[in-house]
């Protein structure tokens, strides 16, 4: 009986505020310097409205994994799965290295874990495999 494995995660992170930072000085530099049209910088910057949000709301993820059930949240949302149902779990090194995780149940139904709900994969592979979870490694495919 291992111990239960818990990862948890704050949305509001010191390198999205200095990015932001970064961003909206390049675009006021741009703006009064440059004499670029208000509405371009104003279009530029609309894109950073979704994390200036997640900032402010500092939304939580995580992920707990017991001997008999996963279950996360990220946000409003939450999920749960029973490990009896659970045929072998798929960790997925993407092009930008970073890893998600899916579950893939005995019924041939594919579960993707959020990403923001994912833990650092070494950590989370060797606690799934303490619970007798088969896990399956792929690197670097572009089609799925």
């Amino acid at each position: 009986m291992a111990d239960d494995f818990i990862f948890e995660q704050d949305g509001r992170r010191s390198l999205v505020a200095l990015v932001l930072g970064v961003v909206w000085a390049v675009l006021a530099a741009a703006w009064l310097w440059m004499e670029a049209a208000l509405w371009i910088v104003a279009l530029l910057g609309a894109f950073t409205l979704p994390a200036l949000r997640d900032l402010i709301r500092n939304p939580s993820a995580g992920l707990t994994l017991t001997d008999r059930d996963l279950t996360w949240h990220t946000g409003r949302y939450e999920g749960a799965l029973d490990l009896s149902e659970v045929q072998h779990m798929r960790l997925d090194t993407r092009l930008d290295f970073s890893v998600r995780a899916t579950a893939v149940l005995k019924s041939g139904r594919k579960i993707r874990l959020p990403f923001e709900a994912t833990p650092p994969h070494r950590a989370f592979e060797t606690a799934l495999e303490a619970r007798g979870l088969r896990v399956k490694r792929f690197h670097f495919q572009l089609m799925q």
